[in-house]
């Protein structure tokens, strides 16, 4: 598939005057200016995160009467509910609340709830609700969601079941009538950084119950781990806040991690350092699974477990959780593959509709982010739930799929979700209609270009740049993330050495040289572009470390290779 290249113009007076005040390599000023870091202080910071950057949680609305409540409700030795989504980071959110309202609260008046992801579905449910008034709870905070849970809230209220709301979703118009809710993206709240997760949004309020109390930082920061974990498993901007609370929390997870991170750390074999990148490739999908294939709460139980054996019990759980899913996905993405490679009509379609009965319904979101690797356009992945099908919906960068799918609402029993991703349901009888409709919405909304991959180019760079140095510094910009990825840079016409090569049928290992200097570097799936190295050719890579018997190079991690000639 060919790919668009993308390299932003950057403000060349304001590159001078940064290299001048940084004394650092040029194509790294380019990345900082591109990013907004365009003077000394805001480079220093960038480069050096201070938790005094964090704001005052006192500024979110609601916070004052969050805390008046909390406080309330132990003078009144009330019972208090913590309740959050089965996802990282409402298992997180959970697990930190939880957690830190034992050290505070008697725990035998605490406990929390995760939803059952298919007896309960998303989010604060009735089921949940049932089980607090049964057991006498009178207050639930909610963490990762709520916001959109109006009837539920207000049948709470009914019970005498008040609650707090922790949240970082999109507000509708109508919110719930909830004693506080705590969610910088409310229209009318004035809190600085809007980007927080919905574990971030907790631990505001842990930091404000701290300060109220006179508690000291170490007790609240200690969390800061737990909340890393759930930045980077929910893809939210690695900027601002998210971006110091990150670095502190990833310093937390190599130094002293909670026991149940570092019994996921050993179960995924990892044996150096942690990167947000192993966070969200090694640890994220282990507690995702849980709520995929089973229950989440064995997450959140993993999470608050003092002793690391008794945490590397549930961890294990989780792994074998894991381990089902990626077989589950695997053999279903080989299936649609097949569905669709089958049929001339589905391949040359610009949505993917999918639909068979027995996929399980746990990774069908999976499934859908897979099939665009290979057919890149918005995609619904369907399976059988009960006598109706349901399923996951996902999109291309810059097209808004819950407004295709509304667009499509005639056949549909249920919807929701946002611009990239969505869930959906439907009777059976109705998924071609759908399907059709679907085609002809996004045929007629979507940019021809947003059909088209796009790499985002950070810099074009020269051989003789790439020294030990420069990729020294390349890590203090960690941690990376949406807003602030690994720098990818391009090399133009770079010459093969000669031993370049297929390995393994589908990847490429090159020797490349640019003038006299040369680099090794290893392509996933390029395989195809092997020919376009027997002439000069236009490299787009990211820089790794290769160890190799005890030796450490830098390499090249290719992501895609044009011919230099016209």
């Amino acid at each position: 598939m060919e790919r668009r290249w993308n390299i932003p113009v950057v403000d060349e007076n304001k590159v001078d005057a940064l290299q001048e005040s940084l004394r650092i390599n040029r194509t790294l000023c380019r990345i900082l200016v591109s990013r907004g870091f365009d003077d000394y202080e805001k480079a220093r910071l960038y480069f050096r995160p201070q938790l005094s950057q964090l704001h005052n949680p006192w500024l979110m609305k609601d916070m004052d009467k969050a805390v008046r409540r909390i406080l309330a409700a132990f003078e009144k030795k009330e019972k208090i509910l913590v309740f959050g989504d089965y996802d990282v980071d409402g298992t997180t959110s959970v697990a930190c609340m939880y957690r830190f309202l034992c050290k505070i609260y008697e725990p035998a008046l605490l406990d929390f709830y995760i939803p059952h992801r298919y007896r309960e579905g998303y989010g604060v449910s009735k089921m949940g609700i049932d089980h607090a008034k049964d057991n006498g709870y009178t207050l639930i905070i909610s963490l990762d969601c709520g916001i959109k849970s109006v009837d539920l809230v207000a049948y709470a209220k009914e019970l005498g079941i008040d609650f707090i709301i922790c949240d970082h979703h999109l507000p509708d118009a109508e919110i719930p009538k909830a004693v506080a809710i705590l969610n910088p993206k409310q229209s009318d709240c004035s809190y600085p950084y809007k980007e927080l997760c919905g574990c971030g949004v907790g631990f505001k309020l842990i930091t404000a119950l701290s300060e109220e109390l006179g508690i000291d930082e170490e007790h609240y920061h200690c969390y800061l781990d737990l909340v890393a974990v759930a930045i980077a498993a929910d893809i939210v901007p690695m900027t601002g806040e998210n971006r110091v609370l990150a670095f502190y929390g990833l310093q937390k997870i190599n130094s002293n991690p909670n026991p149940g991170i570092k019994a996921l750390i050993f179960l995924g074999g990892i044996q150096k350092k942690l990167s947000i990148n192993n966070v969200v490739f090694v640890i994220a999908p282990r507690v995702n699974a849980a709520g995929r294939m089973d229950d989440a709460r064995k997450a959140v139980q993993m999470f608050i477990e003092e002793e690391y054996d008794k945490a590397l019990a549930y961890a294990e759980l989780l792994h074998n959780d894991n381990t089902e899913r990626k077989e589950a996905d695997k053999g279903i993405t080989a299936e649609a593959l097949e569905l669709i490679n089958a049929n001339e009509a589905l391949k040359n379609k610009k949505t993917t509709v999918v639909f068979k009965e027995h996929w399980h319904k746990g990774v069908v979101g999976i499934v859908a982010s897979r099939l665009i690797e290979t057919y890149y356009r918005p995609t619904v992945v369907l399976t059988k739930s009960g006598d109706i099908a349901a399923g996951s919906a996902r999109s291309v960068p810059g097209f808004n799929l819950y407004e295709a799918i509304h667009a499509c609402r005639e056949y549909l029993l249920g919807y929701g979700g946002h611009f990239a991703a969505a869930g959906l349901s439907l009777l059976p009888e109705n998924i071609q209609s759908f399907a059709d409709k679907f085609e002809e919405v996004v045929t007629a909304s979507i940019p021809p270009q947003l059909l088209i991959p796009e790499i985002n180019i950070d810099a074009e760079i020269s051989f003789k740049d790439i020294t030990r140095n420069f990729y020294d510094i390349i890590g203090q910009m960690e941690p990376f993330g949406p807003e602030n990825m690994r720098p990818v840079f391009v090399a133009r016409k770079v010459l093969d050495t000669g031993y370049s090569k297929v390995v393994k049928e589908d990847h490429l290992r090159v020797v490349v040289k640019q003038d006299q200097y040369s680099f090794t570097g290893i392509g996933f799936n390029l395989a195809a572009k092997f020919p376009l190295l027997k002439k000069p050719a236009n490299l787009v890579f990211t820089l790794d470390e290769n160890e190799w018997n005890g030796s450490t190079s830098l390499q090249l991690k290719l992501i895609d290779i044009r011919s230099s000639e016209p």
